[in-house]
């Protein structure tokens, strides 16, 4: 049995007949996370909660939700909506989008800034030759003098960053992470494998060591479905315990990705796979992963995954 408090570092919601979500409009496109036609309806709170409550099941309790920016088209709008929502107390912060390349992206930064439950921005950055994987239409955003730029106004503002790229962008993240120490990083989706032989996910875990190498990095270990639609425990277990051994439990979370990773597995499936997968963990390590790392991360002193 779990019996312990859940903080999921990673969720999402969806307001689509309220407002546009590009990636969630038009035809239907083929990518890595699969149909995403499933996803294309409200995802509220009442959702969210609907879905998490089979960590009751598994003996865990949910006492706070990160929520990450889903991409919709006006990003002030978003995190004005989940600022709303998260003064009743879940999700209990948020991460707000910001293209960092922007001409104003210091004023936008400063405006999601000014909202309470805004602890952190995420400006996607996965790039890959095929189309099939690609976010951006270039590589060297973490190189690029103008997304630099945006970038170092987080410190001033006390906002951390969500960084999320391909392993072979994982050596620019690490020297991105060593040029800014007064940026608090948290590498997305354990660096998203998305190639699972044994070379690649060698590969993968070197880079990932580069990233653990910097001090103020830490990871989340969510998304593994995307790349392996039928995943298993066993199937995800090396991902999550090579994560865990090269970051250690002090600087690893564990997050659902709701609802997108709904379309592989119920919540309860994904929590109980992580439950199995570090049962041998001692309790103190176990309170980090599922809540004490997200809790000190995303500083949640004074709301309810505080208490």
């Amino acid at each position: 049995m779990l019996d312990l408090d859940v903080i999921d570092a990673h969720h999402h919601l969806c307001a689509l007949s309220s407002a546009s979500y590009p990636w969630l409009e038009g035809p239907r496109v083929d990518r890595y996370h699969g149909d995403d036609v499933p996803l294309r309806h409200d995802y509220l709170l009442a959702d969210y909660r609907a879905d998490a409550a089979e960590l009751d099941l598994l003996g865990g309790r949910l006492v706070g939700s990160v929520h990450v920016e889903n991409g919709a088209a006006d990003p002030r709008w978003e995190s004005r909506w989940i600022d709303g929502i998260a003064a009743a107390g879940l999700p209990s912060v948020q991460v707000v989008k910001v293209d960092l390349t922007s001409t104003d992206a210091a004023d936008q930064l400063a405006a999601h800034a000014s909202l309470p439950s805004v602890r952190g921005v995420r400006d996607i950055l996965n790039w890959h030759v095929d189309p099939f994987y690609a976010h951006r239409d270039r590589g060297d955003l973490m190189r690029d003098p103008a997304w630099l730029s945006g970038f170092g106004h987080l410190a001033s503002l006390g906002l951390s960053f969500d960084l999320q790229v391909f392993p072979h962008q994982l050596e620019d993240a690490a020297t991105l992470a060593a040029a800014h120490h007064d940026v608090p990083i948290v590498l997305d989706h354990a660096g998203m494998p998305i190639e699972r032989d044994d070379d690649a996910l060698d590969s993968w875990k070197r880079g990932i060591a580069l990233v653990a190498a910097q001090p103020n990095t830490t990871v989340k270990i969510s998304a593994l479905g995307t790349n392996d639609h039928r995943w298993t425990t066993e199937s995800i277990r090396r991902i999550v315990l090579d994560t865990i051994e090269v970051f250690g439990p002090e600087r690893a979370m564990f997050g659902s990705n709701f609802p997108v990773d709904g379309l592989y597995s119920s919540l309860g499936a994904l929590y109980g796979a992580f439950d199995r997968i570090t049962g041998e963990f001692t309790r103190s390590e176990r309170e980090r992963l599922f809540a004490g790392t997200a809790r000190e991360f995303y500083r949640m002193a004074g709301t309810a995954a505080a208490r």
